[in-house]
């Protein structure tokens, strides 16, 4: 658009760019101005430029009171512009009104989330900081946040999936077998909201494993081979695959049972009202094995800090009825381990009392500091202070032969 040459002279030039900037602001502001505004803080050629606008005489004063209907009228009269806005956005484009438009863009906003129908997800977006996530991933663009959720909810309602793989999920959802890839807007708020369904988090767990077990309470698999989960004298109910085998695996062997098979074609668990045990290290599953055989009670261990298969064996079993019995080595770490299967998984503790780590210490030959940041056990807050006061680690296996005779005693009936 060609601007005129007199209406540049008159207010158009470089050096009264910050007295249009300051006029803009109050139309973006107000959407239109009142009959009379008063400018503070004027320079010399500002005052001149609003006193030639009004046809007025030039003071020497570095304020000015504009007479919005006068200024409207002058332009008109002389051919510049229809009014002082017009003018302005001739010379430096449309005026927004800012306060409309922020209207505007919640009420689209409120559109977006307003028309999600799937309850986890419309739950999820309850919370600011979500709703904060989806107009990051989506630019700041309504429409292109409609159509990230819109996709997050055709995932969502192809939960739980039974054993499929991530790729294969997203190519029947989604038509690309690259759309739950990690980073993905529509996989990031898919594992959101399986989080928050869960109200389960672990800021100790490594990130990819922890993408890889939310995942798999929904069944579906990422990586389903890695980390197994090592197990022992398992019972399950025989099957016409498996006449008459009434433990998986080889009664009396370890064996391991991958995320994969969990989900594709999960064990008849035969544990219900029946006790597992569940350790924190592999070794004790070697000790076991070697010293109680087909005698040793059900044990589970979680090699550290569990993972997705573990996490998946153990929720299969609590779900089956069984009462599932926790021990850990008496460290920060191992408390923080305990914590979690506890909470999520509903064990019992299992030797793991201030009582008992006092006694362990009296087995401990060259005693270890405990190091890290001290965690308070959720089961027993008199432990965390003894541990903090004697101030010894204590491994899971320094208690081997204690445990054995509770894995050869399998009618526990009272909390150990």
């Amino acid at each position: 658009m060609t601007v005129d040459s007199r209406l540049h002279r008159l207010l158009g030039s470089p050096d009264l760019a910050l007295l249009r900037e300051r006029l803009r602001r109050r139309f973006e502001d107000k959407g239109n101005l009142p009959t009379q505004v008063r400018l503070l803080n004027l320079v010399p050629h500002e005052r001149t430029a609003l006193a030639a606008l009004m046809g007025a005489a030039t003071r020497a004063t570095n304020s000015f009171t504009l007479h919005v209907p006068t200024v409207d009228a002058m332009l008109v009269e002389a051919g510049l512009a229809s009014s002082l806005r017009d003018a302005l956005e001739k010379l430096d484009g449309q005026i927004v009104n800012r306060a409309a438009l922020a209207d505007e863009q919640r009420a689209g906003w409120a559109a977006v989330f307003e028309g999600v129908n799937n309850h986890s997800l419309s739950s999820w977006l309850t919370g600011t900081l979500n709703r904060g996530l989806v107009k990051r991933y989506s630019g700041a663009r309504t429409q292109v946040a409609a159509q990230i959720l819109s996709r997050v909810e055709l995932v969502l309602r192809s939960l739980p999936a039974n054993g499929m793989t991530r790729s294969q999920l997203a190519a029947a959802t989604l038509g690309d077998a690259h759309a739950l890839d990690s980073g993905r807007p529509e996989s990031s708020i898919v594992l959101a909201v399986l989080r928050h369904a869960r109200r389960a988090s672990d800021e100790e767990q490594d990130i990819e494993e922890d993408r890889r077990e939310t995942w798999a309470t929904a069944g579906v698999l990422i990586n389903e081979l890695a980390r197994p989960a090592l197990f022992l004298n398992l019972p399950v109910f025989p099957s016409e695959q498996s006449v008459g085998r009434r433990h998986l695996g080889t009664l009396g062997e370890p064996g391991f049972i991958s995320l994969r098979r969990l989900l594709r074609s999960m064990p008849a668990w035969n544990v219900a009202e029946r006790d597992v045990f569940v350790c924190e290290n592999p070794n004790i599953v070697a000790i076991a094995a070697d010293q109680l055989g087909h005698d040793c009670a059900p044990l589970v261990c979680t090699d550290g800090m569990p993972s997705a298969a573990q996490r998946t064996l153990l929720s299969q079993l609590a779900a089956a009825g069984a009462r599932l019995w926790y021990h850990g080595d008496f460290d920060w770490p191992g408390i923080g381990i305990a914590n979690l299967v506890i909470r999520e998984h509903l064990a019992r503790p299992w030797r793991m009392s201030a009582c008992d780590y006092v006694s362990a210490i009296e087995t401990v030959t060259t005693r270890v500091p405990l190091s890290g940041v001290s965690v308070t056990a959720s089961w027993d807050e008199e432990l965390s202070a003894q541990m903090m006061e004697l101030n010894v680690r204590v491994a899971e296996e320094a208690l081997a032969a204690r445990m054995l005779i509770d894995l050869q005693d399998t009618a526990l009936s009272a909390p150990l």
